[in-house]
């Protein structure tokens, strides 16, 4: 079909037409001609495309009644120089959500100063002048941490995902979706949803770039506070295009769902949709779609999404372990070095264990990763770990000198925090921090009110997060870039539990630790909306154990 926007592939365009959309092939403003059923069903059996989950229920090339003319502009990068399946992830997707452009990133320092300077002049960050060019974001208080009710796996039988209670009872141990439900829910959202935006196309390797651990994904988003914090989290930019060439990624797509212009005022300019809010995973298409918040646990979608729920299923098909655990390396007095991974909670220690400074004396720490491990075993059978991660995104209350030196010495510069306190003096501040205020240095919570020691409420969100450069921690271990991991020498269970067991102790055996670390307890987080049982402490990340 000359002229047509994917050329000589007109008939297998027909057949993902009619199988992605499930629509008449006559839409209104579609290119293609009528086609009989007989021919269709012709085309369908002679084309190689086998029927999948859509991204959006849309004709492959984007036409649909509203939406037919809107001009894909690029404003930064060049969509040509895109990998084939990339550009057809970024046409597709850009067609959905009609952005006012699309920003292509490359990571660079400049790219990066100017979406800071653009996140200011927005009024979404400010500047702290006690520090080398850090921020802090306030949010809208409606969106300050992960949305377990509303983060889905979406599959087509609901026992591949959580367990199938008994009638009359309620399952707490995840949320499914059927696929026919999540299209609706992506058609109810994602139409129109970054008009007056731009649509940044993010690049990025969980783990070192093109090391046989790590994997990549692509990250579509219309949120600059995103960008920036992507671009500590993982490694992002032109390297990673490189590295990827044709093969697989996963696709992860964004909206604050918040179109211009506004219906409706914004709380702190932090832009976001609380009641569409929606995350889902479709594990087997490799897919990550969000939509309605701005914080970093649902629109990073690197982090818990990726690392941990999609890489959950990448890692039973491909043979190897996606954990929420951190890796460290240990060192005794004789020079035996050890590396150690340890499964925690959200806000149970994993980053104060992670940087931990010694106080035995001869005996040495050294980071690799605070939050998530992935781990396979090697040809010579030991197994080996790395962190997917490129930075800490850590919990602030409770983080002070005494707990963790090495965290605040990391996020003296180029860090992002997110609704911790401001002092006067340009500084940070929340519970826990046990600093002294020098005199006459007033304290403005995360809420944006005058704050002092004594007030009811904290100064900074239970919530509140940093999030820094892995480089920037002065223990990191020498080899937590490695392309290779670290070899794995002991793993550790653990929990938050102020009394009633002991501080530690060992199980018999490794099958009885998967029996202790199996039965676990630990207080809800601060981001935690059930208060309920979790099995293996893992309830959020469930889907994680349901498929290993």
């Amino acid at each position: 079909m000359p002229g047509h926007p994917l050329g000589n592939t007109a008939t297998l365009s027909v057949a993902r037409h009619v199988q992605i959309c499930s629509r008449p092939l006559s839409c209104a403003d579609c290119p293609l001609p009528q086609i009989s059923q007989h021919s269709l069903h012709r085309l369908i059996a002679l084309t190689p495309v086998s029927p999948r989950l859509g991204w959006h229920g849309l004709c492959p090339w984007g036409y649909a009644p509203s939406r037919a003319n809107h001009t894909l502009r690029v404003i930064s990068g060049d969509l040509g120089q895109l990998p084939a399946k990339v550009r057809d992830f970024v046409e597709r997707s850009a067609r959905l959500c009609q952005p006012e452009g699309i920003h292509i990133c490359d990571g660079s320092e400049a790219e990066n100063d100017a979406t800071l300077a653009l996140l200011e002049r927005e009024g979404l960050v400010r500047k702290l002048s006690k520090y080398d060019n850090c921020w802090l974001a306030r949010t809208d208080p409606k969106d300050v941490a992960r949305v377990e009710s509303k983060t889905v796996i979406v599959t087509e039988s609901q026992r591949e995902t959580v367990p199938i209670p008994a009638d009359g009872a309620t399952g707490q141990l995840g949320n499914w979706m059927s696929p026919a439900q999540f299209q609706k829910a992506i058609d109810e959202r994602f139409p129109g949803c970054m008009r007056g935006r731009t649509m940044y196309v993010l690049p990025f390797s969980m783990g070192p770039v093109g090391s046989p651990l790590s994997r990549v994904g692509i990250q579509l988003t219309d949120s600059p506070y995103v960008v920036a914090s992507m671009r500590i989290m993982t490694r992002l930019g032109k390297p990673v295009l490189q590295a990827l060439g044709d093969n697989d990624f996963v696709k992860c797509l964004h909206s604050v769902g918040r179109p211009l212009p506004l219906e409706g005022e914004l709380v702190n300019q932090w832009p976001c949709n609380p009641e569409k809010t929606l995350i889902g995973h479709v594990p087997d298409q490799r897919e990550i779609i969000s939509f309605g918040s701005g914080y970093g646990g649902n629109s990073l979608l690197g982090k818990k999404c990726f690392a941990l729920r999609i890489a959950s299923r990448l890692a039973r098909d491909e043979g190897w372990l996606a954990e929420h655990m951190l890796i460290l390396g240990i060192t005794n007095p004789a020079g035996k070095k050890r590396y150690v991974a340890a499964a925690f909670p959200s806000a149970c220690g994993k980053t104060n264990l992670a940087m931990m400074r010694p106080t035995l004396p001869g005996w040495k720490v050294e980071c690799v990763g605070d939050d998530i491990a992935w781990m396979k075993f090697d040809s010579d059978g030991r197994l080996r770990a790395i962190n997917p991660e490129n930075g800490f995104f850590g919990v602030a209350p409770g983080t002070s000198a005494t707990t963790n030196p090495n965290a605040m010495a990391t996020i003296q510069s180029n860090t992002i925090f997110t609704n911790v306190a401001e002092t006067s003096d340009g500084g940070v501040y929340w519970e826990g921090i046990d600093q002294t205020l020098p005199p006459g240095v007033t304290v403005t919570s995360w809420l944006g009110k005058a704050w002092k020691s004594g007030n009811k409420e904290p100064c900074a969100h239970p919530n509140s997060r940093f999030c820094a450069p892995a480089r920037q921690c002065p223990i990191m271990d020498p080899a937590w870039e490695a392309s290779e991991g670290v070899p794995i020498d002991a793993i550790i269970f653990g929990g938050r539990r102020p009394k009633g067991v002991p501080l530690v102790y060992e199980a018999f055996n490794w099958r009885h630790g998967v029996f202790v670390g199996s039965i676990m307890r630990s207080e809800s987080t601060a981001a935690a909306e059930h208060k309920g049982g979790s099995p293996s402490i893992l309830r959020t990340f469930i889907f994680l154990l349901l498929t290993l």
